[in-house]
């Protein structure tokens, strides 16, 4: 029966994963920690099964039309790019992740996930200008981050593709083949480092789980509008950001510990309120945001 639960949160937790680029690690790591797995024993097998979910959410991704991994197509390019600046920038920000305080780590990742999750939401309906600069960048940036980290990697490549002029359903199948790969070194290194000693069984409910809800998730990205995507996009990334900040420090105590969050979040917050006053002056429907906003509705 735990097993059963197990397989049940790895499906929810990948359906989430592969719909938006994000939250598979995020989410199923503390759950299992809560249910009594140490966390040696519960990495090795969630980056397994994200690589193999990635890969094969990013095949069907492609196999969709959600994305083109053809042969010298641009978004095979960007993926094999982000996974290149993933994997070196993993192993040469690891020796920051022991020098660095980890709470210090984890508010800098919060907060750099809310900066762009707000920029993203403000300017969805903005066309980008593409740019192979602001893609190496942003591959730079997301290995750093998951070198000092190990996490955020999702949120982070999913909405710094949004603002390097990428699609919204072309980033969620990149970040897919790039975490996916990515997640492979790090199997490969757990392997030289400990061997073979894996929980066999919860590695079998875990992969089961993530891989039934990959055709689902596959779908549902196809029948979602880009600008409807993209603003759930940004939303999840402005929530994942939050939620990084409230495992640091109690949300009532922000306010005396942390006056610069606040601060941000308040100029941030009065910006979109900003836009959404300006946007009401328009006629909904017609490029406003209050008018994407009932489109969904």
């Amino acid at each position: 029966m735990k097993y059963l639960l197990i397989t049940g949160i790895a499906f929810l937790s990948e359906s989430i994963d592969s719909s938006l680029g994000m939250g598979y690690g995020t989410l199923l790591t503390p759950i299992l920690i809560l249910m009594g797995y140490e966390p040696l024993e519960i990495v090795p097998l969630v980056l397994f099964s994200e690589f193999i979910t990635g890969l094969l959410a990013a095949l069907m991704h492609h196999k969709k039309g959600n994305v083109n991994f053809q042969k010298n197509s641009i978004e095979l390019k960007i993926a094999s790019i982000l996974t290149t600046c993933s994997i070196l920038g993993t192993v040469a920000a690891s020796y920051l992740a022991i020098t660095l305080n980890k709470e210090i780590i984890k508010l800098y990742i919060a907060i750099l996930l809310i900066i762009i999750g707000f920029s993203s939401f403000i300017g969805f309906r903005r066309k980008h200008k593409f740019s192979w600069k602001k893609v190496f960048g942003l591959g730079l940036l997301a290995s750093f981050n998951k070198g000092i980290s190990g996490g955020a990697y999702g949120p982070l490549v999913v909405g710094g593709q949004l603002l390097s002029g990428i699609g919204s359903k072309s980033a969620v199948g990149i970040t897919s083949l790039s975490e996916g790969l990515t997640c492979l070194v790090g199997v490969i290194s757990y392997l030289f480092m400990n061997g073979l000693n894996f929980n066999y069984t919860l590695g079998l409910a875990l992969l089961s789980g993530a891989v039934l809800s990959i055709p689902v998730s596959v779908n549902l990205v196809a029948l979602i509008k880009e600008n409807n995507l993209k603003l759930i996009l940004s939303l999840s990334i402005i929530i994942l950001g939050f939620f990084n900040i409230f495992t640091i420090v109690d949300p009532f105590s922000i306010i005396t510990k942390y006056p610069v969050i606040i601060l941000l979040f308040l100029l941030v917050s009065s910006l979109i309120l900003f836009r959404l006053y300006r946007d009401t002056k328009s006629t909904p429907g017609k490029g406003s945001l209050l008018g994407e906003f009932r489109k969904i509705e």
